[in-house]
């Protein structure tokens, strides 16, 4: 079977521009230092990501959906004045491991884990407590990205509402979503928690690509 078509955007090269293949693209970025370049999985998001910066695509993750220009255009581009944070748990429960990173740049901001027992959507939960707290450690304003519907519903009701039983093996985790909990009953906060749209988007830039 072969492979989904890409479309790649060349910003800085030989000769930028759009391409229908990494043959061509290589072509046009071959020799040229700093070459700006990047993939695509459609030419419609090819062609809005050669009118805009290069600088807004590069943390971003390949988009994987397949919408209509219209639809597309109605979510624009994420907020990149942001902060994304996801979870990853090999098994449910099983390892689980969260963390944080600058939307635009991807650079992590923070990182707890591995859990030897835990939840996805406890990696999410504390993820969004661990990204409330930062931000207002540091007087930002930036915006908090999540694509976890399960843990922005659990932040706005200031617990975590997993089924998993306490353990020895998930004792130090209890802790933490103690401290989170308790820190959500006893902080204010300004900081707007958005659904991170993946189907727009591609995955979220704190994603671990592990799928």
């Amino acid at each position: 079977m072969a492979g989904k078509k890409k479309f790649y955007v060349v910003w800085q090269g030989v000769k930028p521009g759009i391409y229908t293949s990494w043959k061509e693209c290589k072509t046009a970025i071959t020799g040229f230092k700093g070459a700006q370049y990047k993939s695509f999985d459609s030419l419609t998001l090819a062609k809005t990501a050669f009118n805009g910066s290069y600088n807004d695509y590069k943390g971003q993750k390949p988009n994987k959906a397949k919408l209509s220009k219209e639809e597309l255009a109605k979510y624009g581009l994420p907020n990149y004045n942001s902060i994304s944070v996801d979870a990853a748990s090999s098994g449910n429960p099983g390892i689980m491991e969260y963390q944080g990173v600058d939307t635009k740049t991807g650079k992590k901001l923070f990182h707890q884990g591995p859990f030897k027992q835990g939840t996805n959507n406890i990696g999410e939960f504390l993820a969004l407590v661990h990204g409330l707290a930062f931000l207002k450690k540091h007087d930002s304003d930036r915006i908090l990205y999540t694509d976890s519907r399960t843990a922005m519903s659990w932040v706005r009701k200031k617990n975590c509402n997993t089924k998993l039983k306490p353990n020895k093996k998930n004792e130090e985790l209890f802790i933490l979503i103690k401290r989170a909990t308790d820190w959500l009953q006893t902080n204010s906060y300004n900081t707007i928690i958005v659904k991170w749209e993946t189907k727009a988007w591609g995955e979220i830039p704190a994603d671990f690509g592990r799928k």
